[in-house]
């Protein structure tokens, strides 16, 4: 009998067509799609542990419900779990040694998220990041580079276009007004699990306005300077959005107008660190990026400008919390938002960790430790906020706060 075991996988409350459903979707995006279950096949795969035989299961739900749902109904929804890659197994492994290998066969990283979080074709994308910066709350059209003092840093959002659009072009008008960088180094949010704290790839990203090349050189001597693999995490980049989304209002504002490239960094979460009450900076992994690269921008003569790809606080019953958010809860977290980035803005990485280890990361602020790096990685860094905002779904129980800060 087989004892079907579920991969990790996202859950959140949803309403769709007047049924209450859960929807399940694999943080990874190995698994494309998105799955919808009832009470019953909720039940099911919460069992789904490798331990439960299908049998087992089933006298589960017999014994919770007193209903005898016949056999065909859990291997109907074997079967759709197994072939949309939510199981673990042999079949699933073969599944993703397949994904690795073509993707480390690629020149360029394709463009995953373009039609979900942006749209995907180039006169409509053009259209609609144009419309972010002549937005009411928007910051204006930008003007050509050249404005003082000279960006040597950004914290711009990671979240989707449609939410978070205005406060990237905040963040992205100052960059194209005052920052005359040819290499973005960009500091990644990774939401899933990495073999180390960072990873690297000499990628160049595909974005619907082109792609955006790689530093080859600048990563690959960085790479020298590294005491451990950070290419063996780089199949992270595959499904990665942090990133991408910034590649694409990179190739927006400089797309044709000069040349320049990125150094693309993920970032892995310091939970771990949180949890040791250490220091990121008594940390091997993140002390020796840091060094690294300091010493690689001090050694190759490029314009560099570092950029956070960050998001802040995540609340709501769909994140975890037992219930809300409300705007009372809001008005709290903006209030907690604030004072983090007030330490963004004083340039003070330890206080931005400190910030977020002394409450045990009560509001998930997935960006934080992008940040950290990015301001340990600058001399004597001070910030200035552009745009705070929050995206709210009250009924769906879920709301991201994010941000723009400059950072000279």
């Amino acid at each position: 009998m087989i004892h079907p075991q579920m991969r990790p996988v996202e859950a959140f409350p949803v309403r769709l067509e007047g049924r209450e459903l859960v929807c399940i979707r694999d943080p990874l995006g190995l698994a494309e799609q998105p799955i919808y279950l009832n009470q019953f096949q909720l039940f099911v795969v919460s069992r789904m542990n490798g331990a439960n035989s299908l049998r087992d299961i089933q006298a589960h739900y017999c014994r919770a419900t007193g209903q005898i749902v016949p056999m065909e109904q859990f291997d109907r929804l074997v079967g759709q779990l197994n072939d949309l890659h939510y199981l673990d197994g042999e079949g699933f492994r073969a599944y993703l040694a397949g994904l690795e290998e073509t993707f480390r066969s690629l020149a360029v990283r394709p463009s995953r998220h373009a039609g979900s979080a942006y749209e995907a074709e180039a006169d409509r994308l053009r259209r609609q990041m144009a419309d972010f910066f002549t937005h009411p709350e928007g910051p204006g059209t930008p003007a050509g580079p050249g404005s003082a003092p000279v960006l040597r840093g950004l914290v711009a959002p990671h979240i989707d276009f449609h939410r978070g659009g205005i406060t990237y072009a905040h963040a992205y008008k100052t960059l194209a007004e005052r920052s005359e960088a040819d290499t973005f180094i960009i500091f990644g949010t990774c939401h899933g699990p990495m073999p180390g704290r960072f990873a690297l790839t000499e990628k160049g990203f595909d974005t619907p306005l082109g792609v955006v090349p790689a530093d080859r050189e600048f990563v690959q001597c960085l790479t020298s300077r590294l005491g451990r693999d950070t290419f063996l995490g780089e199949f992270a980049h595959r499904g990665e959005h942090s990133i991408e989304l910034q590649t694409v209002f990179l190739a927006y504002l400089l797309g044709g107008c000069r040349d320049f490239r990125i150094v693309p960094i993920l970032v892995g979460s310091f939970q771990d660190i949180c949890a040791q009450g250490s220091s990121p900076a008594c940390n091997p992994e993140v002390a020796e990026m840091v060094r690294a690269v300091r010493e690689t921008m001090a050694e190759i003569p490029r314009s560099y400008c570092l950029l956070a790809a960050a998001d802040l606080a995540h609340v709501g019953r769909r994140f975890g919390d037992a219930s809300g958010p409300t705007e009372a809860t809001m008005r709290e977290v903006e209030r907690r938002d604030r004072e983090f980035l007030a330490l963004v803005e004083a340039g003070d990485a330890e206080g931005v960790f400190r910030s977020i280890a002394e409450d045990g990361d009560r509001r998930r602020v997935c960006g934080y430790p992008s940040i950290y790096v990015t301001l340990s990685c600058l001399e004597r860094p001070v910030g200035r906020m552009l745009q705070y905002r929050q995206w709210a779904d009250f009924p769906a129980g879920a709301a991201v706060t994010f941000a723009g800060v400059a950072i000279y």
